[in-house]
């Protein structure tokens, strides 16, 4: 949580942990039509197998429409290909789908989408990619380590999304079905798998139903694992082993043809035994003449002298309730409440013996204690789908709070420096309140416009008290306290026009803007008074092209967009405050603009997905001192002067943005028998290297090269038995996923295992 940031030397270390802390396409998807896009009465919404025309059904706009016929770029995945392509946590998503990076820090991720979404690791700042599970917009940018498991289908809409659901997006979302109970028979499967690492995992599912109108749907995950890490020196606890276990539970009612009530209840305890981490980079100079040099070692070869513990324990309770009359129109009711709590201890400087600099003595730890609760309600009114004229209405609230509380909330420690402690005790609440619309008329039986709009208002507060030490000579108990409020309205719309070339081939252009929300910054201790930070705007300008090929055995998704990317949120050295950071926003606009294209085809026996994007972003011109390194002399934002310490980021590429992405994977099922199948496959994705920060410094490990990641699996099936062998990251690459200050994050290794599921 960004209540405070500093950067002086080893307390701008510390104030990064503060940051951190509060702070494809598939051939295959999910249903038939039907009004409610969570219906489970059909039996290809639990399956998530292609309708009777083998058409691909999206269902994020609130509405069940053919993804072939929908004005948007997107990718969607049903269970089915989560299991192909070996996709069980949201950072492996990246490998599947084009335009989308996921960078895990630790507690939390920086999910982008044509590098737009969430780069600080902070809770002041909002996310631009709202994912949701069952409708309900979930935690934004913590409690990410939910698991994928009996999922119907994961839709990924590319550019801004808030004209026709609950949270306002200004990159892209994500929605996450998961399987819904049905009353027509008992069902359900089991799974076991064991890899390498001692990596056990059990995972299953049951359908019970109970009447011919209600049906209870219980699921559950469970794995445990071994540590990627080789860790030394004076540490305790257990560093990164995994213990998860997740459990879910959904009631289905349905009287009549009319009322549809789906509860659900998501359960989530995951420990990870902490985050190891080692330096971004060294000082081979001294502190007086700085020589940094990149740290290029094996990021799994760790030193720590600190107590390294993780914990996430979450859970939410929605309530999904839709009428539908005899005429065809919906109202629905989407109720949620999330609860959770995460706490860690680090070494925050990544070292057992220290970094001349960042920590000398190499004694830098830092250790949370948060909980965080969403309150949630979102209506729609949906008119029937039949009619020329379409329409949506829709109105959203939400209220999300982060509490620290006293003797052990937040705490970071140092032995060197100004400041040796500082701890945080308060809340940090966040409001949202949303009214949306989109309506679609259809001029001729083949072209159709859409508007949409937005307004929005949501607030911020910072509610802390901050003890803290000082070293003057001397230690200095301080203690500051911050009650600040911050609030802001915002309009944003959509228009499209939709063009039905005919059955096959189908056209879309549209523009369309979204907001992510402003907040404020942390107290710091010098008097200054806390500068709040203006909401993000982007305006996207997009066109593409859908065709269905070869009697429907091929289909492709093309399209290019160009946005216009308005108070872009970064976190600098204060212009104020040269001794703090504080996140600021980027005076002119960044310019992002790409093509991206997609393809699935499925042959028999062969089926084949492929997508591709290539960007380009450059970062609105102003002036910043990179937080990392002593500065002296004043830096303007706007004015600059351009120099060696206050630096001209203009044209600088967009953090995490890869210039080109590729994935591409294949299976063929060769028949062994009557209904028996042995089927190989292989992934192949491709990310281009990207900065972890816009001051581009590789001496500081600003540079993340290209991924390569290859997962490949053999699988038999006989029907009800499937038993596979499988590996991810088949190439064993070491590779650094995101930065979180001065420290590397580094992604799994390869892993391989067999496992074996039973469906009946």
């Amino acid at each position: 949580m960004i209540f405070w940031e500093g950067s002086m030397k080893a307390g701008f270390w510390l104030s990064v942990s503060v940051a951190a802390l509060m702070s494809s396409g598939v051939a295959h998807a999910q249903t038939a039509p039907t009004t409610d896009p969570t219906a489970a009465s059909a039996p290809d919404a639990q399956t998530g197998t292609d309708t009777q025309d083998g058409d691909i059904v999206i269902t994020a706009e609130r509405r069940s429409t053919s993804l072939q016929r929908t004005p948007v770029a997107a990718s969607v995945l049903n269970g089915e290909d989560l299991v192909r392509k070996s996709i069980s946590t949201v950072e492996q998503l990246q490998f599947a789908t084009p335009s989308l990076t996921v960078n895990t820090s630790g507690q939390s991720n920086s999910f982008n989408i044509r590098g737009i979404g969430k780069t600080e690791i902070t809770s002041s700042i909002g996310v631009g990619v709202v994912t949701y599970r069952d409708g309900v917009a979930t935690f934004p940018g913590y409690f990410q380590t939910e698991p994928y498991y009996d999922i119907a289908s994961v839709e990924v809409l590319r550019g801004p999304q808030g004209t026709f659901a609950g949270g306002n997006a200004t990159g892209g979302a994500v929605f996450i079905t998961e399987k819904n109970p049905d009353t027509k028979a008992v069902n359900g499967y089991m799974l076991a798998q064991y890899g390498n690492y001692n990596d056990y995992k059990f995972q299953g599912a049951i359908n019970l139903p109970i009447s011919s109108t209600l049906a209870l749907r219980v699921a559950g995950n469970y794995e445990k694992r071994d540590t990627f890490f080789k860790v030394t020196g004076p540490w305790t606890g257990n560093p990164g082993n995994l213990d998860s276990f997740s459990t879910r539970a959904s009631l289905l009612w349905e009287p009549d043809s009319h009322l549809r009530v789906l509860i659900k209840g998501d359960y989530n305890n995951v420990i990870y035994g902490g985050f190891p981490n080692t330096p971004a980079y060294f000082n081979r100079g001294t502190a007086a003449a700085p020589i940094f040099v990149a740290n290029n070692s094996d990021p799994f070869n760790v030193t720590s002298n600190a107590f390294l513990t993780g914990k996430d324990e979450f859970g939410r309770v929605s309530a999904n309730i839709s009428y539908t009359f005899d005429s065809g129109l919906m109202i629905r009711s989407i109720s949620a409440y999330q609860n959770g709590t995460t706490q860690e201890t680090l070494d925050a400087d990544g070292t057992a013996t220290g970094n001349p600099v960042i920590a000398p003595s190499g004694n830098q730890t830092f250790q949370d204690f948060a909980r965080e609760h969403i309150w949630s309600q979102e209506f729609n009114i949906v008119s029937p789908d039949s009619n020329r004229f379409t329409w949506l209405l829709g109105a959203y609230v939400q209220r999300d709070s982060y509490r620290f509380p006293p003797n052990g909330g937040y705490r970071s420690l140092s032995d060197t420096g100004t400041l040796r402690s500082l701890e945080i005790i308060g809340t940090n609440p966040h409001t949202a309140l949303a009214g949306f619309g989109q309506i679609g008329y259809k001029l001729t039986d083949s072209l159709q416009v859409t508007l949409g709009g937005r307004w929005s208002r949501t607030t911020s507060r910072n509610d802390a008290t901050y003890p803290a030490t000082l070293f003057v000579g001397i230690l200095v108990p301080v203690t500051i306290k911050q009650n600040d409020f911050f609030s802001s309205s915002n309009v944003d719309g959509k228009f499209a026009i939709n063009w039905t070339i005919d059955s096959n081939n189908f056209a879309y252009a549209f523009v369309a803007t979204g907001t992510k929300a402003g907040g404020l910054n942390g107290s710091n201790f010098f008097g200054v008074t806390p500068r709040a930070f203006r909401p993000e705007r982007v305006t996207d300008y997009e066109i593409g092209y859908k065709g269905t090929l070869m009697n429907g055995h091929l289909r492709t998704q093309i399209g290019g967009y160009y946005n216009v990317y308005k108070n872009f949120q970064v976190s600098i050295v204060d212009p104020a405050t040269p001794n703090y950071n504080s996140i600021f926003n980027v005076p002119n606009p960044t310019k992002l603009y790409g093509l991206e294209a997609s393809a699935q085809g499925s042959f028999g026996a062969f089926q084949f997905d492929f997508s591709t994007s290539i960007s380009h972003s450059e970062v609105g011109k102003f002036f910043a001192r990179d937080p990392r390194i002593g500065t002296t002399g004043t830096c303007d934002p706007v004015n600059g002067p351009g120099n060696a310490t206050c630096l001209n980021l203009d044209g600088r590429r967009q953090t995490y943005s890869p210039q080109f992405t590729v994935s591409v994977g294949a299976q063929y099922a060769i028949p062994l028998g009557t209904g028996v199948t042995l089927t190989p496959r292989v992934d192949y994705a491709h990310i281009s290297s990207v900065w972890a920060t816009l001051f581009q410094r590789a001496d500081l490990g600003d540079y993340l090269p290209q991924r390569n990641i290859v997962n490949a699996q053999l699988t038999l099936n006989t029907g009800k038995w499937t038993i596979g062998a499988y590996s991810t990251n088949l190439t064993d690459q070491h590779y650094i996923s995101s930065l979180n200050g001065i420290r590397r994050m580094a992604a799994p290794p390869r892993q391989y295992g067999v496992r074996a599921s039973f469906s009946f």
